[in-house]
């Protein structure tokens, strides 16, 4: 059944428009998931170009994610009052804008900052995604579109580090973030031409004080991982106290968060939707197989450059079993999940992706190519196989009028896991960063970041264990 099909008794609107309302959207969630990963193969080139740590380069991935698991929530609270168009336009501008600047940006800092930019801009546009769809398209066909943008999102994750390997084997980094500029326009014009406005009248006034305690909470918690990231060598007094005062500071703003919405009369998050243990325990799973992911994703550009001497156009063309593998689960994991439990798919997906974490983090130091290509396929097969149905898991669990504070829990459970993933691998190699520091020859620096690596992947093999655990935990409760 096309999606763009008119039949009678249809609400949504008229397939033509629908179909310039998807491709504004997908663009965009293309562009903003894409660019949450794409300069992860550029990290060591930029380590050598700005003439700084490799650690340091990390936060050119984590103050994107950071930026935009910090705005979600308040973003997705935010577009029943100035409308969906508006914040789509909005957001898809200063993504774009951003990007510019971050393709002319100067130093290390200032990149940055352009990405911090560039993450707020996307939030905005990924927190009203799923909500656009379920006004534009049909109820009949909202499961087939919401599995589609699924399939696109996990897609986009895993392929990013292929892309930006692919464009700079041809161009320097800088081109990883102009490449956005047509892309951005277009998308910013059709969403202006084909997204509806969607916005309430009336209502009590925003929940202010909710975003700014969500957000302090979620910068909090992955500065509290950054203290600990820049520590070289043992543990001390001093960087214990860092990381203790932003875990201290998380800690009471998350918890005057939930007293806040216990009492604002239109709260930032509902939190009666958390009512529901399935949809809580598939988010807790979301959050951290999303984690495992993000380590992964990091780590794997590092290792195959630095530890075992990939170009980056090899590098590249080795990260794309990982997408394949979802490629290929994926589809097949939404039509299963139709007639078999959500929660037992998702379950043996993150089972199989756990074996395939756990054989990356068991590479020889002479591993053939095809070694690593079996292993991240089986990687992809397991995610693609876990993300599809535990969607469906989370979105059926609430009722259609709290659907849109679902689809905001999904996309901060993936922003903020992969951040969370992004500043342990910064936690490994700055362990590592002592070692390096002594003026040691090259040959033993790599072997250094190749274990670094090695337990990185390790850390996420754990990760994803533990999302296992809790993913069976929802079988055994049904």
């Amino acid at each position: 059944m096309s999606l763009f099909k008119d039949l009678p008794d249809d609400d949504g609107l008229p397939g033509p428009q629908r179909r310039l309302a998807m491709v504004a959207v997908m663009t965009a969630t293309a562009m903003a998931v894409l660019d949450g990963t794409v300069v992860n193969i550029a990290l060591p080139s930029m380590a050598q170009a700005f003439d700084v740590p490799a650690a340091t380069t990390v936060w050119v991935v984590n103050g994107y994610l950071l930026a935009a698991a910090m705005t979600l929530m308040t973003f997705s609270a935010l577009a029943s009052r100035i409308g969906f168009r508006a914040l789509f336009v909005g957001g898809m501008s200063l993504f774009t804008l951003a990007s510019v600047g971050c393709a002319l940006a100067p130093s290390l800092d200032v990149l940055i900052v352009m990405r911090v930019i560039q993450g707020i801009g996307g939030a905005a546009t990924l927190s009203i995604g799923p909500a656009i769809y379920r006004t534009v398209f049909p109820t009949r066909l909202l499961g087939r579109i919401l599995g589609l943008n699924a399939l696109l999102v996990a897609a986009s994750t895993a392929v990013g580090p292929a892309f930006g390997g692919t464009l700079l084997s041809i161009a320097s980094w800088p081109w990883l973030f102009a490449v956005n500029l047509p892309l951005g326009v277009a998308a910013a014009l059709l969403g202006w031409r084909a997204v509806p406005r969607h916005r309430s009248s009336g209502g009590a006034a925003f929940d202010v004080v909710g975003a700014v305690l969500s957000a302090i909470t979620m910068g909090a918690a992955i500065m509290a991982t950054d203290a600990v990231s820049k520590v070289d060598g043992p543990l001390t007094l001093a960087s214990c106290a860092g990381a203790g005062g932003f875990a201290l500071v998380m800690v009471a703003a998350g918890a005057a968060f939930i007293w806040r919405q216990r009492r604002a009369p239109v709260p930032l998050l509902p939190l009666e939707i958390f009512s529901s243990s399935r949809f809580s325990l598939a988010a807790l799973t979301s959050l951290t197989a999303f984690v495992s992911q993000g380590i992964a994703i990091l780590s794997l550009p590092f290792l195959f450059q630095n530890a075992y001497g990939y170009s980056v156009l090899a590098s590249a063309l080795l990260f794309t079993a990982w997408p394949l593998g979802i490629i290929v689960a994926a589809p097949q994991a939404g039509r299963l999940a139709d007639r078999h439990p959500p929660a037992l798919l998702s379950t043996i997906g993150l089972g199989l992706m756990t074996v395939g974490l756990l054989m990356l983090a068991l590479l020889a130091p002479d591993a053939h190519a095809l070694d690593i290509l079996w292993r991240e396929f089986l990687c992809g097969v397991g995610f693609g196989f876990f993300q599809s149905p535990n969607n469906r898991e989370m979105l059926a669990n609430v009722s259609r009028e709290r659907s849109g504070s679902a689809s905001g829990i999904l996309a901060i459970a993936r922003t903020f896991g992969q951040c969370l993933g992004a500043a342990l691998v910064a936690v490994v190699l700055s362990v590592y960063a002592g070692h390096e520091a002594g003026g040691q020859a090259l040959s033993l620096v790599a072997a250094l970041e190749a274990k670094a690596m090695h337990m990185a992947l390790g850390v996420a093999a754990i990760a994803s264990g533990l999302a296992t655990c809790v993913s069976i935990s929802r079988i055994r409760s049904r």
